[in-house]
């Protein structure tokens, strides 16, 4: 646990009989980014509030800085929180705001002026100090709340789902100013979300939740690309599952929508005539023929979406729909619904989902 600033160990939550989060462990490393990200229901929130010490714990022991805190109270641990509600004192300016913690601990009066021109100078919003909260824009109050809870120097930073209220260019925007300002100050932080994007943009490591469980912990890349569970796949980016029939197994061929494809060993043991599902990401299928492209299927064009600078086009693959996305280009007009095209892929790309 040495190299480890904050650790999860064995977390079970039940609310009577009703368990809400189970078996969860997490080593999360000094100044890292992690995101816990999940459907609603998840146990994400509840996990967060354990670790900041809303909830306790049925089982299981949470350590920060090596300390086990886990009996300890919310204003017993070095943590600061921002919610998803901005949770401002309508009453006090962004000034009195950003430094009500410090105000609460004591400090004295040119410490607490000294650090909230600090951060206010971090939040871009210098000559918002003498502001009330109702004087501010959505994005702007979020960032208050982010400077309130940074103001005291926590050992930890939770953020539940701090985006959520915000229209969304305000919410790209913020994002990038949060991961910006964390990575300046070196803070250890945990973030909630549902959003897959907010996740994969922002984090060192994200935690997929389901049903109370981690179902795999791994870098945004590593989640992506190579998801763990047939729910990480279909949670995290869009996903094109196709049913197919292990044809040879020894060979590693199988057949899909009339046609022959190989995936290596990856069905080696499984049975001839055995049914699986095979998943490919949209940005994996081209249109055409490609050099280096193992898999060749033909099919039916059903639609085609313009996204601007994506074009989104959905072919019938011998009953199969599924999507692929082209660059956008000028001097090529889109496809046309109806035509017949050949799409191709690389079987190393082809996820094999667990049935």
């Amino acid at each position: 646990m040495s190299d480890q600033f904050l650790s999860i160990r064995q977390v079970r939550k039940a609310f009577g009989p009703t368990v809400v989060v189970q078996e969860f462990n997490l080593d999360v490393k000094q100044g890292e980014f992690v995101s816990f990200l999940g459907p609603s229901g998840c146990g994400k929130t509840t996990m967060l509030r354990i670790v900041a010490g809303f909830e306790e714990p049925s089982v299981g022991q949470v350590f920060i800085g090596g300390k086990d805190v886990t009996r300890l109270k919310p204003n017993q641990r070095n943590i600061g929180m921002v919610f998803q509600a901005y949770a401002l004192f309508p009453n006090m300016t962004v000034a009195g705001n950003i430094g009500f913690g410090l105000k609460v601990a004591g400090k004295p009066a040119a410490e607490i002026r000294s650090r909230v021109a600090e951060m206010l100078e971090l939040i871009k919003l210098p000559d918002f100090g003498n502001r009330y909260p109702y004087q501010l824009s959505g994005g702007q109050q979020q960032r208050v709340a982010l400077a309130r809870a940074m103001a005291p120097r926590p050992q930890v930073l939770l953020l539940d789902e701090p985006l959520s209220a915000l229209d969304a260019k305000v919410r790209v925007s913020l994002r990038e100013e949060i991961r910006t300002i964390q990575k300046e100050l070196g803070i250890t932080t945990v973030f909630v979300t549902h959003d897959q994007e907010e996740a994969l943009s922002m984090s060192d490591r994200i935690v997929v939740m389901y049903d109370g469980r981690a179902e795999q912990v791994g870098t945004p890349f590593e989640i992506y690309n190579r998801p763990a569970t047939r729910f990480v796949a279909g949670f995290v980016g869009t996903l094109n599952v196709i049913e197919g029939t292990i044809a040879d197994p020894a060979a590693g061929v199988v057949t899909i929508a009339g046609g022959e494809i190989s995936v290596g060993n990856r069905v080696a043991g499984r049975k001839a005539g055995e049914a699986l599902s095979l998943a490919l990401r949209p940005e994996a299928i081209a249109l055409g023929r490609r050099e280096g492209r193992d898999g060749l299927v033909t099919g039916t064009i059903r639609e085609v979406s313009f996204l601007g600078s994506v074009i989104r086009v959905r072919v019938d693959m011998g009953g199969a729909l599924v999507s692929l996305d082209t660059f956008n280009s000028p001097a090529s007009p889109p496809p046309v619904a109806g035509e017949r095209a050949e799409i191709s892929f690389s079987s190393s790309d082809m996820l094999i989902l667990d049935r």
